[in-house]
């Protein structure tokens, strides 16, 4: 298996930025794209349980009316694709039964065999916390994913920005997502930088190494 060094990690972490302007002209190949798909539902999640939807917005008319509800910012219309990471309402254990049944699909596991499983994950998620809890525990967990697809797409030279600035709720009712048992959790845009946005040549700021990472 090829892998990339160390230097060229660095140099597309450094090279990424919260992407303010994007160029509209310039779109995503289908290829990119479904690649990006692919890294994303490879995205790790406690447990494996993956309590997520990825809505993966380019309806220009869906996004003219996600605008006002991101108040107003250019990326939502600008930016080639638009994905929103919802995460599950209410976890429960028939969202258990069903994730402890695909594994077996896939593993040729018996029910029997990961009983173990999935009392493990019914007792520490299910039963151990309430609703408000298990939602904010499905929430965070959106947070890997998209952590993941802004590594996966920096790595493509594909620009991202990551977004918490919109009205949830306008998202889950313009998107239907109650009805799916989802809410938004936070969204992203992907495309290409325009060379009109400055803060693509503006030098990173981060604190020092030594002031961010302790050594025991």
């Amino acid at each position: 298996m090829s892998t990339i060094t160390s230097q060229q990690l660095l140099e597309r972490l450094n090279w990424r930025y919260a992407t303010k302007l994007f160029d509209p002209s310039r779109k995503i190949s289908d290829a990119d794209w479904n690649t990006l798909e692919d890294a994303l539902i490879l995205s790790p999640s406690s447990g494996g349980l993956q309590p997520w939807k990825f809505i993966v917005v380019t309806d220009p008319a869906v996004r003219a009316k996600l605008l006002p509800a991101s108040y107003g910012q250019a990326q939502i219309t600008n930016a080639s694709h638009l994905v929103v990471f919802a995460s599950k309402n209410n976890l429960s254990e028939a969202d258990v039964d069903a994730f402890i049944s695909h594994i077996g699909s896939v593993r040729g596991a018996t029910v029997e065999a990961l009983a173990p499983f999935r009392g493990m994950l019914v007792g520490g998620i299910v039963k151990a916390q309430d609703e408000p809890a298990r939602n904010a525990w499905a929430r965070n967990q959106t947070y890997i994913a998209l952590g993941n697809l802004l590594t996966s797409a920096a790595l493509l030279g594909i620009d991202a920005c990551p977004m918490e600035g919109f009205d949830r709720a306008q998202y889950d009712e313009i998107l239907g997502l109650k009805a799916m048992g989802y809410a938004s959790a936070v969204i992203a845009t992907f495309g290409y930088r325009s060379p009109a946005d400055l803060y693509a040549s503006a030098r990173k700021v981060r604190f020092p190494k030594e002031q961010l990472i302790i050594r025991m």
